[in-house]
C-alpha cells in the first residue's frame, strides 16, 4: 500500500478518488507543529535552535498517520506546492521519524498545481525529495517573526501600556495606514473653478470645457474664485466659436494578465466586496474540489502564487474556447505570454486560472461565494488571451476669431470591443478619463453656445486605503508574500489597531501610538525598504544562495541590542519623546501643552491598557483629561465636553465629557463624582439635560416583587440593559425600556429567566431560513446574534466565519459548519454530549436509578507541574 499525506481533508477526499485502491490518502489538517508561544522556543545562543510543539488536535491525527505509515510500503508527501506546503511535509516526516514509522521505507515528495485527475497522476510519475532550501526559508521566516514578536512586544507592554503586540510585517502594514492618515490630516484644500458649455454644431449637441482664457492656456488653479470664474463664463457665452481642429487618435487597450493572489484579492474586493480572507476561503474550496455531477473536481489552480504565466495546454484551451464562443476575430495571432512586474516575485507557480475553461460558470451553477469568485477567475483568464480592444480617442478644439477664448471637448469611440466583451478590470477610484461619446464634428464648422456654467471644486486628499489598494501597495513595496496578505490585514483589525469605515482602513489611536513608538525607537525595523530587503534575503535562502542561519545571525546581532537599549530607558523618557514627536498633532499652537484647567500643569500623553489619553501633570490635584488627539477648537475644554445644565435636586452641574472609555455624563466636580457612560446608540451630539439625568438616576426602582416584596431594579450593565431581583438578571431588548418597563413586564421577564428562558430577547432575529436539515428534517436558520450571524439547528449553533456573507451561505455549507461545531463540542466536566433521544431509544431506555449519596471528596494537593 502507498500512503499519501496531504494537509486538507477536502483535498484528501478528492485525491482518494483519483488514485486506485493501492493508495491510502490521509490529511494532516494543516500545520501539525509550531513554536510554543513562550520564551526559549528560538534560542539564538544555541545557533538558533528551535523547539517545536505538536498541536493537541494534531497529535491524534499524527498517530493515525504513523500507524498507516508503518503498514505502508511507500510514503508520498503531497502537500501544497509552496513554502508552507514544503514545511508541512518536513514537519510530518520529522514526527514520523521520531515515532519510528519510516525506517527504510522510501519517502517521496510530489506537487501538483491543480487537483485534477491528470495533474495528480502526472505528479505521481515525477516524485522528488523534500526541498530543504524551501524548508530553510520557512524556518528563517518563522524564526524572524518569533524573535521580533517575542522581543519587541514585551518592550511595548512595558513602555506603552495598551499596546497589544508588534510584528515584523504587520507593523509595517500598520505604518502604511497611519502614514496615509497623517498625509490626509496635513492636506491643505485648495479651491478651483471650471467652466463648461453645452454646445451644438450642425444640430449635434456636445459638451466642451474652457481651455484658453484671455489668450492664455488655463491651468488647474487659474480660476481660483467665484469672480474669476464668472468673468470666464461670460466670456464663453459672448464668444462666437468655430471648430478649429478635430484630432482622432487610434489606440489599443490590452487585457490584464490572469490573477495572482494579490490581484485576485484586489479585484474581489472591488467587484464583489470580499475581504481578503473571504476571497482566500472561497478560492481554497475551489482549488481543493467541488462536487460536479457526483465527481469531486478541483476547479482552479493553486491560489497562492505571484506568477502570471500559464501552462501551454491552458493557453491552447483558452484559444479554442474563445474561437468557439466569439469567433476568430477575437483571437490574437499567437497566445499572450505574461511576466510579472511585482517586486520580489518568484513566479514559482502558474497564475490562478480554471483547471478547464470548458467548465463555464453558467454550466457549473455554483452557489454563493464560490460561484461569484469562479466566474471572476474564469472571465479574467479568458479575457487575458483575447484580442486587444481598439478605440478612437477624439479631441475637438474650438476658438473665437481673436483666439482669446478656447474650448476643448474630448471623447472616445470603441471601434472593436475585443477582450472588453468579457471582462474589464475594476478601479479603486474609477474616473472617466476619456470622456463620453462625441458626435461627428468637422473642422471649420461653426459651433453655438447654448449654455455655460461655472462649477466650484476643491482639491481632495488622497483616499484612505481599501483592502484592494493596501494589498497592491504592499505588493509594490515588496512587503509580505501572497500567502500572508489576508492574515496581516486580519491581525490589524483583530488587535484594534485599525477600524473599517466604508471599506477603508482608519487607524485607531492605539495603532497610531504604536506606529509612532516604533518609528521613534525601532525606525529601521518599520522602514519599507528594510522589510522588502529582508524578503529578498528570504528569497535568496529559498534559492540556495544564502545560508538561513547567517541571515538570522546578521538580523539578531543588530536587533537584540536595540531592544535592550530601549528597555533601559525610563518610561517617562519614552513618553516625553512621544510627546515631542506627536506635539504638532496633540498640542498645536503656542502653549499647547499648558493645562487649560489649572493653568500650571503640563499636558502629557498617558498610555493606558484601554486607550491612550491626555492628562495633566498636576494629577491628582488637577483631574483634567481628554481623548487622545488634538483639543477642541476653543482649546479650553476637551473635545466634545460641555455643560448640559443644572440638576434641580442637588443644584450640581451636569457635564457631558469624553473620557478614555468613551463619552459619559458626570454630576458635579467633586473628587469622586457620580458618572454614567452613554449606552450604545446614544450619540453625544443628541445629549441634553433630561437624558443626562435619566442616566445618572440609574438603577431605577421598578417596584416590589409580589412574591417576596423585594425591590426590582432596572439599569444598564456590562451586558446591556436589564431588570434585576434577588440576584436574577433578565435582559431588556433596548435601552429605552430601562426607563419605561413596568412591574408586570419585569416580573414576567424575571420568571422566564429563572425558568431558563431567554428573557427579554426571545430567539435571535432570523436572517434567513435555509431549509430542512438532511439528517432529521428540522429547520436550519441563519440568526443574528450578539457576536455576529450564526446558523442554528436544534440545540447546535455554529458561528459563520468572519468575512463570509450570510446572504450567500448555502444549506450544504451550513450543514458542514454545524457538523464541525458538534464535533468540537467539549465534554463538560466529565459529561459526554448525548445525541437527542429518538422514540425508539426512548422506549428501550431503562428506568433511571436514584443516584447514591455522594461523599465529599478529599481535596488533593496538586503535584508540581500538574495542570490545574
Amino acid at each position: 500500500m502507498h500512503l499519501v499525506i496531504v494537509e486538507s481533508p477536502a483535498k484528501a477526499k478528492t485525491i482518494n478518488k483519483y488514485l486506485g485502491s493501492d493508495y491510502k490518502v490521509l490529511a494532516s489538517y494543516g500545520h501539525v507543529r509550531d513554536l510554543p508561544p513562550k520564551d526559549g522556543s528560538v534560542r539564538p545562543d544555541e545557533d538558533f535552535a528551535m523547539s517545536w510543539e505538536v498541536d493537541a488536535k494534531a497529535a491524534k491525527r499524527l498517530s493515525e498517520i504513523a500507524e498507516a505509515a508503518k503498514a505502508s510500503d511507500r510514503i508520498i508527501l503531497a502537500t501544497d506546492p509552496d513554502r508552507e506546503g514544503e514545511a508541512i511535509s518536513w514537519h510530518v516526516l520529522d514526527v514520523l521519524r521520531q515515532k519510528r514509522a519510516v525506517k527504510d521505507k522510501p519517502v517521496e515528495r510530489v506537487v501538483f498545481n491543480a487537483i485534477t485527475k491528470s495533474a495528480v497522476t502526472e505528479a505521481m510519475k515525477s516524485p522528488r525529495q523534500i526541498d530543504m532550501e524551501l524548508v530553510e526559508a520557512y524556518l528563517a521566516r518563522r524564526a524572524l517573526d518569533y524573535l521580533v514578536g517575542f522581543n519587541l512586544s514585551p518592550v511595548l507592554w512595558r513602555k506603552l501600556p495598551g499596546a497589544r503586540s508588534a510584528g515584523r510585517v504587520q507593523s509595517v502594514a500598520l505604518r502604511l495606514v497611519v502614514d496615509r492618515e497623517i498625509e490626509i490630516e496635513r492636506f491643505v484644500t485648495r479651491e478651483y473653478w471650471t467652466v463648461e458649455a453645452d454646445m451644438t454644431s450642425a444640430g449635434a449637441p456636445f459638451t466642451a470645457r474652457l481651455a484658453v482664457h484671455e489668450g492664455r492656456k488655463l491651468t488647474k488653479f487659474d480660476l481660483g474664485n467665484a469672480d474669476a470664474a464668472e468673468a470666464a463664463r461670460k466670456a464663453v457665452e459672448a464668444g462666437a466659436f468655430t471648430i478649429s481642429a478635430v484630432e482622432k487618435k487610434p489606440a489599443r487597450r490590452s487585457p490584464a494578465p490572469p490573477f495572482t493572489t494579490s490581484t485576485l484579492q484586489q479585484e474581489a474586493a472591488r467587484k464583489l466586496g470580499f475581504a481578503a480572507q473571504r476571497t482566500m476561503q472561497a478560492a481554497q474550496k475551489l482549488y481543493e474540489g467541488v462536487d460536479i455531477g457526483g465527481e469531486t473536481v478541483g476547479l482552479i489552480t493553486y491560489m497562492r502564487t505571484d506568477g502570471v504565466q500559464s501552462a501551454p495546454e491552458a493557453l491552447q484551451e483558452a484559444r479554442e474556447v474563445i474561437s468557439g464562443l466569439f469567433g476568430g476575430s477575437y483571437l490574437p495571432e499567437s497566445a499572450r505570454q505574461y511576466r510579472t512586474k511585482a517586486r520580489n516575485a518568484q513566479e514559482a507557480h502558474e497564475a490562478i486560472r480554471p483547471t478547464s475553461l470548458a467548465r463555464n460558470p453558467g454550466s457549473l451553477r455554483l452557489e454563493g461565494d464560490l460561484g461569484r469568485l469562479y466566474e471572476l477567475i474564469w472571465k479574467r483568464m479568458l479575457a487575458s488571451q483575447m484580442e486587444s480592444a481598439r478605440i478612437e480617442r477624439t479631441t475637438v478644439d474650438l476658438s473665437t476669431p481673436d483666439g482669446r477664448t478656447g474650448l476643448r471637448a474630448t471623447g472616445q469611440v470603441i471601434l472593436f470591443d475585443g477582450y472588453l466583451k468579457v471582462y474589464e478590470e475594476g478601479r479603486d477610484d474609477p474616473e472617466d478619463e476619456d470622456g463620453g461619446r462625441l458626435p461627428q464634428l468637422n473642422a471649420g464648422a461653426a459651433a453655438e453656445v447654448r449654455k455655460a456654467k461655472a462649477d466650484q471644486h476643491f482639491t481632495e486628499p488622497p483616499p484612505r486605503y481599501s483592502e484592494a489598494s493596501l494589498v497592491r501597495k504592499m505588493e509594490e513595496l515588496g512587503i509580505g508574500r501572497p500567502s500572508t496578505y489576508a492574515s496581516i490585514l486580519s491581525v490589524l483589525r483583530d488587535r484594534s489597531y485599525v477600524r473599517m469605515d466604508k471599506n477603508r482602513f482608519i487607524p485607531e489611536d492605539k495603532g497610531r501610538l504604536v506606529t509612532v513608538f516604533l518609528e521613534s525607537f525601532f525606525n529601521r525595523y518599520v522602514e519599507y525598504d528594510f522589510t522588502a530587503a529582508l524578503e529578498e534575503k528570504l528569497d535568496q535562502v529559498s534559492a540556495g544562495d544564502l545560508d538561513w542561519k547567517a541571515l538570522l545571525r546578521e538580523f539578531w546581532g543588530e536587533f537584540q541590542p536595540a531592544t535592550a537599549e530601549v528597555l533601559k530607558q525610563p518610561t517617562r523618557d519614552v513618553i516625553e519623546a512621544l510627546n515631542t514627536t506627536l506635539g504638532p498633532f496633540l498640542f498645536p499652537g503656542e502653549g499647547g501643552r499648558t493645562c487649560p484647567k489649572c493653568g500650571t500643569g503640563e499636558l502629557s500623553l498617558k498610555p493606558s491598557r484601554f486607550e491612550p489619553f491626555i492628562g495633566c501633570s498636576n494629577y491628582p490635584e488637577c483631574r483634567y483629561t481628554r481623548k487622545f488627539g488634538p483639543p477642541s477648537e476653543d482649546g479650553e475644554t476637551p473635545s466634545g465636553d460641555r455643560e448640559l445644565g443644572t440638576d434641580p435636586e442637588t443644584g450640581l452641574t451636569v457635564f457631558l465629557k469624553s473620557g478614555r472609555f468613551g463619552p459619559f455624563v458626570q454630576l458635579g466636580e467633586a473628587e469622586k463624582p457620580k458618572r454614567a457612560s452613554l449606552p450604545k446608540g446614544w450619540s453625544p451630539e443628541a445629549m441634553d439635560l433630561e437624558k443626562g439625568l435619566r442616566l445618572l438616576r440609574l438603577p431605577r426602582e421598578v417596584g416590589l416583587h409580589p412574591e417576596d416584596g423585594g425591590v426590582i431594579l432596572a439599569g444598564i450593565g456590562r451586558y446591556g440593559p436589564f431588570v434585576q431581583h434577588a440576584g436574577v438578571y433578565a435582559n431588556l431588548p433596548g435601552v429605552d425600556e430601562v426607563f419605561e418597563v413596568g412591574l408586570n413586564r419585569a416580573v414576567t421577564l424575571l420568571a422566564e429567566k429563572k425558568a431558563g428562558g431567554r428573557a427579554g430577547r426571545g430567539e435571535a432575529a432570523a436572517l434567513r431560513d435555509l431549509g430542512a436539515h438532511p439528517a432529521d428534517g428540522a429547520p436550519v436558520k441563519i440568526l443574528a446574534g450578539r457576536y455576529g450571524p450564526y446558523v442554528k439547528h436544534g440545540q447546535v449553533n455554529a458561528n459563520i466565519p468572519r468575512g463570509s456573507d450570510p446572504a450567500e451561505l448555502t444549506l450544504e455549507a451550513a450543514v458542514e459548519l454545524l457538523a464541525a461545531r458538534a464535533a468540537k463540542a467539549p465534554a463538560a466536566k466529565g459529561r459526554t454530549r448525548k445525541a437527542p433521544a429518538t422514540k425508539a431509544t426512548a422506549a428501550k431506555a431503562p428506568a433511571a436509578k436514584k443516584p447514591a449519596a455522594r461523599k465529599p471528596a478529599a481535596r488533593k494537593t496538586a503535584k508540581p507541574g500538574a495542570k490545574s
